[in-house]
């Protein structure tokens, strides 16, 4: 095998491990793609001021999120069917994240379960919300992730509507995979993951089957999850939400300005200024380039973090300097965890971490919390 460098790397293992159509899944955006490509071309605009002759011994990245100590400020994103790029997916990328000293964050459309992921960790991990139409089942997993010590709530706020993603749809995406011949032709060229997912029971939707109303097969899964998504959700239930869970709360989501003074004002922890991954609307700006605005509007009011495009340290550098308090990364680890499991994704985080540790010493800093736009010797936004 070759030496696994950098990201990119690990796509290309993942690409040659993983099943077609979970792999375009985790590689897609919506329409065009445009805003999906934008995410990460757009952090090649910005340059670095290199400096020299400073001291650049005992350096570290460590940094907090929301209060908790973090080894650097990068956690896993959630992501819906992550269980699907390795079985047991979403377990074994949170025993690496918990391994690292970085936050995982599982998807309400995970595979596996919130009781799954709580059984093979013992540092709290955080929870997206997704919020349905069902409101008894938006309680139902509140509650769940308070049982198993969620340390934070992360609310969606961008998925009121699905962005249509065409290779999915060609691709006839479904969790389990249909059984059809071009599913099995598919599979069947990818004996290493059709093994591995011959000792799983973790197919389908653990946090919802057997726990939504009426939702006790794969049929009525289906039809259950293709109605739930509510498009009527408002800032008022951000209110109901934060009163229901009564811990830290991040809103996800957010692009523009004026939502950002909005989320400010709900007295969330945190915001994340997201174009979910440019998996919504095609044709938005680039996650980094609204990143500055949205800081310089309500960075002294609330925490901002942001995702999207970030495929190496020097990404994530370049966030901090323009004012994210922390960053997340969602197809890097799923990269990694399609290419090697648990241990691509403990790679992927040690790439990311070499990079920013060099990158940031050759800007001249030996401290994360000292980084801001005095390393930045060009920025387009």
């Amino acid at each position: 095998m070759a030496p696994i460098l950098e990201i990119a790397d690990l796509k290309t293992l993942a690409r040659k491990r993983v099943p077609k159509l979970f792999f375009d899944y985790a590689d897609s955006g919506s329409y065009t793609e445009g805003t999906y490509r934008a995410n990460e071309s757009d952090f090649s605009r910005i340059k670095l001021r290199q400096r020299v002759l400073v001291d650049m011994s005992g350096r570290t990245l460590e940094t907090t999120m929301v209060g908790e100590k973090v080894k650097m400020p990068v956690a896993l994103a959630p992501t819906g069917l992550t269980g699907m790029q390795h079985a047991d997916g979403e377990m074994l990328a949170a025993k690496a994240a918990e391994e690292f000293g970085v936050p995982f964050t599982l998807s309400t459309m995970s595979i596996c379960s919130i009781e799954d992921v709580a059984s093979v960790t013992t540092r709290p991990f955080w929870f997206q919300l997704y919020v349905m139409r069902d409101r008894d089942f938006v309680m139902n997993l509140i509650e769940r992730a308070k049982a198993a010590k969620c340390s934070a709530l992360v609310l969606t706020a961008d998925l009121q509507l699905l962005g249509q993603r065409h290779k999915d749809i060609r691709n006839s995406l479904s969790a389990p995979p249909r059984l059809t011949p071009k599913h099995l032709f598919q599979m069947a060229m990818r004996p290493r993951w059709c093994w591995n997912m011959l000792q799983t029971q973790r197919r389908t939707f653990r946090n919802i089957q057997g726990h939504a109303k009426n939702v006790s097969d794969l049929a009525s899964l289906g039809a259950w999850t293709n109605e739930q998504f509510d498009p009527k959700l408002s800032w008022k239930d951000v209110e109901w939400i934060k009163k229901q869970w009564g811990g830290k709360l991040i809103i996800k989501g957010i692009l523009d300005v004026e939502d950002a003074k909005m989320a400010a004002k709900t007295g969330a922890d945190a915001i994340v200024v997201s174009n979910h991954g440019g998996r919504q609307l095609d044709g938005a700006h680039s996650s980094i380039a609204m990143l500055p605005k949205i800081v310089e509007a309500v960075g002294h009011k609330i925490e901002v973090h942001m995702d999207g495009g970030i495929r190496s340290g020097q990404d994530v550098l370049k966030a901090v300097a323009l004012g994210a308090r922390g960053t997340y990364i969602g197809r890097p680890f799923l990269y990694g965890l399609g290419a090697m499991g648990k241990d691509g994704v403990s790679k992927a985080l040690e790439i990311i971490a070499k990079e920013m540790d060099v990158t940031m010493a050759l800007c001249g800093k030996r401290q994360l919390t000292d980084v801001d736009k005095s390393i930045i010797a060009e920025s387009p936004f």
